[in-house]
């Protein structure tokens, strides 16, 4: 018998070693860090420049010093810099979260751009594209790097690493801490001056990452942050029922765009029609709005008739709303009489949906689907032809968002779930460091990140309003498809940068 037993527990105990060792984590295998460097001139600010690529890939690592995760980057550095202490450097890198920085990298900050339709009439339609020199570039005044998160680009996970280990506000702030100190002292470039130039969720990244540079006893000072699009305060970027906040800071927008498509405000000047829109928003609907049921019937009817008259929808559809009108229903019902929705990136764009009666759009953003095939197509063109790009894998434009997590301490720490808000992180940076300074581009047709929700947030936070500058233009949420504001918006932070 226990010549039949031995072998049977030899037998199980094998097996059982072998599932154990399956349930044991994969380490993915770390391959060498890939870089193509390449050379190239251009006339940036009526300047010729000679200047650098690389791009490349940079390896972060945990507190125990293992290689998780590799950044993709593409830097554009003048050669010769000359002074180091004289010639910035500006980060840049879009949101999401989980988006990579193609956005910005070939919509206005790149050397090359991609043109679609200025007007947001037409589509993109297919390949070949509008692909063209960057001369509004900024080349001649900073040297630029494109940063793309983990899940993003060509980044990736590697080694131990793991999805916990930066889909997070905190976990990806803290990954692009180390990527940036990484750059800056391999690269010799602690005298530069630096910037963060953010996009949407880059902005609620680059204000928390402000703050996180101060730390880790490497503290990098900052000299300013180009915040596009600005999210920082949630409350007043989440079109949600019962999120008084959200009424209040999208109204103005909706108001804008309403006059855009001549819906309400004709005969008047945008910045008149949305002067007189802030005021009523200010003076009259945020106190209506906490009033609430206290509200008698006659108030409520003015009310509903003054909202009609700033956003173009009829009055009895606003009152049966209760006063309170949602983003994704007013994208819908704007135009309904004409069968379109508008886009809510950039309330300009316009979509043809066969459901007409919808609450909300359901082909997805028009401002979006109708630009988003150029700028994917002429991202791979542009690295394989021009930047000589080879990888074994496709770069993916956007991935990692998914069960991002929001929480803004650590486990152990208590914390009740709430709008996520960096705006006072900016504040204490900005009081902690009198060098810094900050400018906030905003598009009136943006109806993601009402350019009113930067101004509520900034008049507030613990920010210095002195340090700030607020600069408008008429399209939306990447103002730079509308070329007479990708001038303008060159013109403001070419200013930014050369203040003393």
């Amino acid at each position: 018998m226990k010549n039949i037993l031995f072998p049977i527990l030899l037998l199980v105990s094998v097996i059982l070693s072998a599932q154990k060792e399956d349930k044991k984590e994969k380490v993915k295998p770390i391959p060498k860090a890939q870089s193509f460097v390449t050379k190239h001139q251009g006339v940036f600010g009526g300047k010729t420049i000679n200047y650098t690529s690389t791009a490349e890939e940079t390896y972060l690592t945990n507190k125990e010093g293992d290689s998780i995760a590799t950044f993709w980057s593409v830097a554009y550095t003048k050669s010769p810099m000359g002074n180091v202490g004289k010639r910035p450097v500006t980060f840049v890198f879009n949101g999401g979260p989980g988006s990579a920085s193609m956005w910005l990298h070939l919509g206005f900050f790149g050397p090359k751009v991609v043109k679609t339709d200025s007007d947001a009439k037409q589509d993109d339609g297919a390949a070949p594209y509008n692909f063209v020199h960057n001369e509004h570039g900024l080349l001649d005044l900073t040297d630029l790097v494109f940063i793309d998160p983990v899940g993003t680009g060509f980044s990736r996970l590697v080694g131990k690493g793991k999805p916990k280990d930066f889909y997070g506000l905190k976990e990806d702030v803290d990954s692009f801490a180390q990527f940036i100190r990484t750059w800056v002292t391999e690269n010799e470039r602690w005298f530069s001056p630096k910037y963060l130039a953010g996009e949407s969720y880059g902005t609620t990244r680059a204000a928390a990452l402000g703050k996180a540079l101060e730390g880790s006893g490497q503290n990098m000072a900052l000299n300013g942050m180009i915040l596009i699009s600005q999210a920082l305060d949630y409350a007043g970027s989440t079109s949600a029922h019962h999120n008084i906040t959200s009424y209040v800071t999208y109204l103005p927008s909706m108001s804008a765009t309403a006059w855009y498509h001549k819906k309400a405000g004709q005969g008047k000047a945008l910045e008149d029609f949305v002067e007189e829109s802030r005021n009523f928003t200010y003076d009259t609907y945020a106190p209506a709005l906490y009033k609430g049921n206290l509200l008698s019937a006659t108030e409520k009817e003015a009310i509903a008739k003054k909202l009609a008259y700033f956003t173009g929808l009829d009055k009895k559809y606003i009152l049966q709303s209760n006063l309170r009108i949602l983003m994704g229903r007013f994208q819908k019902k704007l135009l309904e009489d004409e069968g379109l929705a508008i886009g809510r990136l950039d309330g300009r764009f316009m979509g043809d949906e066969a459901d007409k009666v919808s609450e909300r759009p359901h082909l997805g953003d028009a401002a979006s689907y109708k630009i988003s095939s150029a700028y994917t197509a002429s991202l791979n063109h542009y690295l394989a032809s021009e930047l000589k790009v080879k990888m074994d894998r496709p770069y993916i434009t956007s991935g990692g968002g998914s069960n991002w997590r929001w929480r803004t301490v650590p486990d152990t720490q208590y914390w009740e779930p709430m709008p996520v808000n960096t705006a006072p992180h900016l504040g204490e940076t900005m009081r902690r460091n009198p060098a810094m300074k900050v400018m906030v581009a905003s598009g009136y047709y943006d109806l993601i990140t009402p350019f009113f929700d930067a101004e509520y947030t900034f008049a507030r936070n613990g920010i210095v309003t002195d340090r700030v500058e607020m600069t408008y233009y008429e399209a939306g949420h990447m103002m730079y498809t509308h070329e007479p504001d990708l001038i303008k918006l060159s013109k403001d932070i070419r200013k930014f940068l050369t203040a003393e």
